[in-house]
């Protein structure tokens, strides 16, 4: 498999209130060496009695999801979709057309 080039990774979780987003942050952060993250951002975007909904976007030099993943599990999270992907050699933002 050739070098990973994924910049930008935008998941949408589900996760227990416990452990805390910031414990999530410093986990993904710590844990995720493959990936070589340079920024994590988690923003609650919904709760109930259990459990918070969740937008992760990360960035790094070489994301490797399956890396991401198995640390996101290991902190009771579930993702429920990818929403965004950027790969390449440098991020590409997304821009309005007229059609928006």
């Amino acid at each position: 498999m050739g070098k990973k080039t994924i910049l930008r990774l935008v998941l949408d979780i589900l996760k227990a209130y416990d452990p805390e987003i910031n414990l999530v942050c410093e986990e993904l952060i710590e844990k995720c060496v493959e990936s070589h993250i340079s920024g994590v951002n988690i923003t609650v975007t919904a709760m109930d009695r259990l459990t918070q909904g969740v937008k992760i976007v990360i960035e790094g030099s070489s994301l490797d999801y399956d890396e991401i993943n198995d640390v996101l599990v290991s902190m009771n999270c579930v993702v429920h979709s990818l929403d965004q992907c950027v790969a390449g050699e440098r991020l590409v933002e997304e821009i309005d057309t007229p059609q928006d």
